[in-house]
């Protein structure tokens, strides 16, 4: 082999070696901001279910404070009308 020709395989070898270290470099680094966002992501979701959860029994318990509150007006109307006799 002449020398030309070794140093342009040499070369080409060193070059090849940059890229594969830089490719996998960046794999790395795609993977563990991926896995920082993955992560926001899940303690977004799991605080979002924690707020729905609330509301929903929020929602659940409104309807029975309504028909209270309806009670009340009733026994409240009916404790005017008897004051007023």
């Amino acid at each position: 082999m002449t020398e030309p020709i070794l140093v342009a395989i040499i070369s080409g070898g060193l070059a090849l070696l940059g890229t594969v270290i830089t490719v996998i470099a960046g794999n790395r680094r795609t993977e563990n901001n991926l896995r920082t966002h993955q992560a926001v992501t899940e303690e977004r979701l799991n605080s979002l279910t924690e707020e729905v959860r609330k509301h929903n029994n929020f929602a659940i318990r409104m309807p029975v404070v309504e028909e209270q509150i309806k009670v009340i007006n009733h026994r409240l109307k009916n404790l005017e009308q008897n004051e007023k006799e």
